[in-house]
């Protein structure tokens, strides 16, 4: 009796699925299904702090971790977009500062409602976001160098305009306070600004999988070119990311007035590389044209609970810092191996 091995087709065709590699197999899912990576690490790290410690599930200590996410996963969404079509955002940090100052002082100088302090700032947010977009379709200047300008600029405003001043959560209308205020769900306190941040998570995702607007940041980050000659006006769609984008971070700083119950220009300093990193741990490539959303929300997760869990666990912050550096590393080595996928 005989047997025979497995060969290739005729004409030298791909080898057939059954016969790839377990390896070759996790890499087709992977570029697929860009969360599945980012879950695994999250449910992991979730797994390995809880055995580590007792206090990391505790209702008190989860509510922790998702204020702190609240805010940098809002940035994240806009920053997801932005990284979408190739570009990346510098400025994002900045932008919320600067309208979380104006409308905190706004109302609290001028006596303004909450309301109308907050379409302000969200049109402030707009308008920078839609200079960034100005100046990288315009002078066709790299978003990296655009943004590390704009983002001095906005900086510069921001303690030009606070005068380097703290408003205080007391002056402000009740509205600008909202997304800090708690409810409580099975003993875990969740405040108002983690569900705004998850509906726009849901939102984003849901324009993104299921608009023009939605394939067409897709296209434009995976090949700009190919894009405009298939008809899609590139120029227009990178003007409304970057627009959408900085109106985005005007809800971040909304979000961030209710987190720390004030306006402070001093805010935020690093959660324009904390967003990037989210976004990049969660499977968006830093390339554009893959990812999603939602995989940015569960980066920005599991930036929070490794930073919370090694706090718990009585590592130092310094070394916080490094895992997190690592955790940068690892993600975009992931990333530039899932890209030489062959179909």
């Amino acid at each position: 009796m005989t047997t025979t091995t497995p060969t290739r087709p005729a004409g030298g065709g791909p080898v057939p699925e059954q016969h790839r590699s377990v390896l070759t197999r996790v890499q087709h899912l992977l570029h697929a299904q860009a969360t599945i990576g980012p879950a695994v690490v999250l449910l992991l790290a979730v797994i390995v702090f809880a055995l580590l410690s007792d206090r990391f599930l505790t209702p008190g200590n989860i509510s922790l971790v998702l204020q702190q996410v609240a805010v940098v996963g809002t940035l994240a969404v806009g920053q997801t977009i932005v990284i979408l079509t190739a570009g990346i955002d510098l400025s994002c940090g900045a932008i919320m500062v600067l309208t979380s100052v104006v409308m905190a002082k706004v109302a609290a100088k001028t006596g303004l409602p909450g309301l109308p302090a907050l379409l302000l700032g969200f049109a402030v947010g707009t308008l920078c976001g839609l200079l960034n977009g100005v100046l990288v379709t315009r002078l066709k200047l790299p978003p990296f160098i655009v943004t590390l300008g704009t983002l001095n600029v906005f900086f510069a405003l921001n303690l030009w305009y606070s005068g380097s001043a703290t408003i205080r959560g007391t002056d402000m209308p009740d509205l600008l306070l909202w997304t800090g205020q708690t409810f409580t769900v099975g003993g875990t306190r969740i405040t108002y600004g983690s569900i705004m941040m998850v509906v726009l998570v849901a939102a984003m995702a849901f324009v993104l999988k299921n608009t023009a607007w939605g394939r067409h940041v897709y296209a434009t980050g995976d090949d700009a070119e190919a894009a405009r000659l298939s008809g899609i006006r590139t120029t227009r769609v990178l003007l409304s990311v970057y627009a959408v984008a900085g109106l985005v971070y005007a809800m971040a700083a909304w979000t961030l007035i209710g987190r720390i119950a004030s306006a402070s220009p001093q805010a935020g300093q690093t959660d324009n590389l904390d967003s990037i990193t989210a976004v990049v741990i969660g499977g968006t490539s830093l390339f554009g044209g893959r990812g999603a959303i939602v995989g940015s929300l569960i980066g920005a997760l599991i930036v929070g609970v490794f930073r919370n869990g090694l706090a718990l666990a009585g590592v130092d912050v310094l070394w916080q810092t490094m895992a997190v550096g690592v955790l940068i590393i690892v993600a975009v080595s992931l990333d530039q191996w899932i890209r030489k996928v062959k179909s």
